[in-house]
């Protein structure tokens, strides 16, 4: 029976997987499946040491890598994104977790499958009800300050595993302090490890490669075989503290890793933990949804394909629920990931699907192997990822461009680094709200007048124009709301506290897209002061929606001057047939 064709949009809309199979073929597969290899071979060692990076069992990462993914091959968009642990997400997870002081490790992880779960339904609450935009009060600058703040965090705290020492601490100064007072416990071997695997994965990264290709070998192996840098890695040092009996000479290592299926698990449903988790779930989403949007968009426009926020949200929601009662915790899509993901030639969400096969094979006949897995291989895998995180230039960048939005940067780096992730990341909500409202709460106000022989209207500081001493036009560039209506009323005070005859005052909404109530008042006082000064207000160029909204209160009615198609018309009617006076710029 077919289904009535709003039905099927309806249910393509809903879950995208319907849409991309109907075109799914052979070709298709074969693209899915290679690039699953690919990205299985380095999520495996990936998933391993951002569970430790979270302070969770290494198992946790590889559940977090199976269901996850097939979650989000059903409800996302994104045909390259793919979802599991990622370093800042496992951060925010250490810090959430680690604030709580729970020293069982069952009730540890038993939190962090809870925040993974508050996580989840946070973000699908906002999917439902299309609350995506709330994201883009995050500016870019703060984000990328966030993030590189974060990677120097990240590859901090690592450091106590490449050293084989004992340090904690969740910001800059208390992480350092430790490593340095614990500096006389150092294991040479655990270093040696750590130095000689983390200058290996760096040179495998630029180098390894352009060597095979060099050797003939063909680009797709050579490709993979790059990839699997960080397995060769793991694999080496394993064999090496199994032969030489590393273990008893103090290189810690992984240990016990459960084998077979991910476990059913439920999340906790207290109330005091989901009051103390949830402010940090938020934080997750927030992060983890526009890391996540921001990569998905990069991707889907090198092929002109589309990318639904909202229903991202939902994808990324089902992936989390999904990796709470897996034995999981928080995910969301991972930047380097997606990157190989789709460089490996994935077509469709199906290779997240593939992934997991691939992750589910390794948790049921890997694991045993695992149990030599030194921690200063996963500490190294984990500070040569998130190193290409750290983008410092985003400093020079913003102080070039914008005081002002470097502020925030530093603001948000400085913070991270000193009072750690959460307040971090707090900060950067706080201070991109912050720099939206101061920027908008004083609009850019020109005043204009006629570019001779054209029709067009510029800035009388920046362009030579016609101007008439009885006619002042000022060019709004900004949506009038009620952090900047009171600016507006003080600028056109004091321009028309002058000696000049000014008889018309045009207000030009070409850039107006919005007008609330507090600046529907305060344009009914910039009339009524007019009025009392004999001065005419006039509007022109004023959008559809915008003067919908103005027909339906009384302000129409008591302007004192019209409202005009342009700021053409309004010239032309205003100044007569008259001569015009010409200005010089700056006039």
């Amino acid at each position: 029976m077919t289904l009535p064709k709003i039905t099927r949009a309806t249910l393509e809309r809903n879950l995208p997987i319907f849409e991309w199979s109907r075109t799914y073929d052979r070709d298709t597969l074969t693209s899915d499946m290679v690039a699953a290899v690919i990205v299985t071979i380095m999520l495996i060692p990936q998933s391993l040491a951002y569970a430790l990076l979270a302070g969770l069992p290494p198992e946790m990462g590889l559940y977090a890598s199976i269901l996850p993914l097939v979650a989000y091959a059903i409800f996302g968009t994104s045909r390259a994104l793919a979802v599991g642990p990622v370093a800042v997400v496992s951060l925010m997870t250490a810090a959430a977790i680690g604030n709580l002081g729970l020293s069982d490790p069952a009730q540890y992880a038993l939190a962090a499958i809870t925040l993974a779960f508050i996580s989840g339904v946070i973000l699908m609450v906002m999917g439902i009800f299309r609350l995506g935009f709330l994201a883009n009060f995050l500016s870019h600058p703060v984000i990328a300050g966030f993030i590189t703040a974060s990677g120097v965090l990240i590859a901090s705290s690592q450091l106590k595993h490449i050293m084989g020492v004992e340090a904690h601490g969740h910001t800059l100064i208390t992480i350092w302090g430790d490593l340095f007072a614990h500096q006389h416990m150092v294991n040479p071997i655990t270093l040696a490890i750590g130095v000689t695997t983390t200058a290996f994965l760096f040179w495998v990264r630029k180098g390894l490669k352009p060597l095979l290709l060099a050797t003939g070998m063909k680009p797709r192996l050579a490709d993979i075989l790059a990839k699997a840098g960080p397995v060769g890695a793991v694999v080496v040092t394993t064999l090496a503290v199994w032969i030489f009996d590393l273990e008893n000479k103090g290189v810690a290592i992984v240990g016990d890793v459960p084998m077979g299926l991910p476990p059913l698990t439920a999340p906790s449903f207290s109330a005091d933990l989901w009051g103390q988790l949830f402010i940090s779930a938020l934080l997750i989403s927030i992060i983890g949804f526009v890391e996540s949007v921001s990569v998905a968009q990069t991707l889907a426009a090198k092929k002109r394909q589309r990318i639904v926020p909202d229903q991202e949200l939902v994808g990324l929601g089902a992936s989390n629920i999904a990796a709470a009662v897996t034995g999981g915790y928080p995910v969301t899509g991972g930047f380097a990931r997606s990157v190989v993901n789709f460089d490996a030639g994935a077509e469709t969400p199906a290779a997240g699907a593939f992934t997991a096969v691939g992750i589910l094979l390794a948790a049921l006949l890997l694991t045993p192997l695992l149990f030599f897995l030194p921690k200063a291989t996963l500490a190294a895998t984990i500070i040569v990822a998130v190193l290409s995180l750290v983008d410092f230039s985003i400093l020079t960048k913003a102080w070039g461009y914008s005081r002002v939005d470097f502020a925030a940067v530093a603001a948000t780096i400085f913070l991270t680094l000193g009072f750690g992730v959460e307040m971090g990341v707090s900060a950067g909500v706080i201070l991109s709200i912050g720099l939206f409202l101061y920027k908008t709460s004083r609009p850019h106000v020109a005043e204009v007048g006629l570019v001779p022989g054209t029709q067009h209207f510029r800035n009388i500081n920046r362009h030579k124009v016609e101007t008439r001493p009885e006619m002042v036009t000022l060019r709004i560039d900004e949506s009038l709301y009620f952090a900047n209506a009171r600016f507006l009323e003080d600028y056109v005070y004091n321009r028309i506290s002058c000696d000049e005859p000014i008889r018309h005052v045009v207000l030009m909404c070409s850039a107006v897209n919005e007008i609330d109530m507090s600046a529907l008042e305060s344009l009914e006082a910039i009339n009524q002061r007019l009025r009392d000064l004999g001065i005419s207000l006039h509007m022109s160029e004023v959008k559809g929606p915008v003067m919908d909204r103005l027909k339906r209160s009384h302000f129409l009615d008591e302007l004192t001057g019209q409202v005009y198609l342009s700021q053409y018309d309004a010239w032309r009617v205003l100044t007569g047939p008259q001569a015009l006076d010409s200005t010089e710029p700056g006039s």
